[in-house]
């Protein structure tokens, strides 16, 4: 089930919308995918992060997959829960499994991002 209330990117983030700042973690999709989460590299505080870059990774048991950030911004903030307990990305993917805040610089851009039966497209769940 796909999270009608977020916006998606096509590298299978997620975007839950707040005044100026998001909310961004990984799908359900993209953690399936990945298999046991071992490890979550976060982005820094304060860093300055351009749509598209990479800010991060996620290491499985399978592989490592860089997290790229689907909008321009400011980090705010980290979910420093993942350093210890990095399986909430499995468990709890859109909830407690969060990734890092982000202070969009332009907030009309998460108007862009894919709404959820674009995002099932792509992943072949349409």
């Amino acid at each position: 089930m796909i999270p009608e209330d977020l916006g998606y990117s096509d590298q299978h983030e997620w975007v839950r919308s707040g005044e100026d700042v998001v909310r961004i973690g990984i799908t359900d999709y993209a953690q399936n995918a990945l298999g046991d989460i071992v490890f979550v590299q976060l982005p820094e505080v304060g860093s300055v992060v351009t749509s598209g870059d990479a800010i991060g990774e996620v290491e499985s048991t399978k592989s490592v997959s860089e997290i790229f950030t689907p909008l321009t911004g400011t980090v705010v903030s980290v979910n420093d829960t993942l350093e210890a307990s990095p399986e909430l990305v499995n468990t709890d993917p859109y909830g407690d499994g969060w990734i890092y805040e982000l202070e969009v610089e332009d907030p009309a851009t998460v108007a862009d991002l894919l709404d959820a039966d674009a995002y099932a497209e792509i992943i072949g769940d349409a």
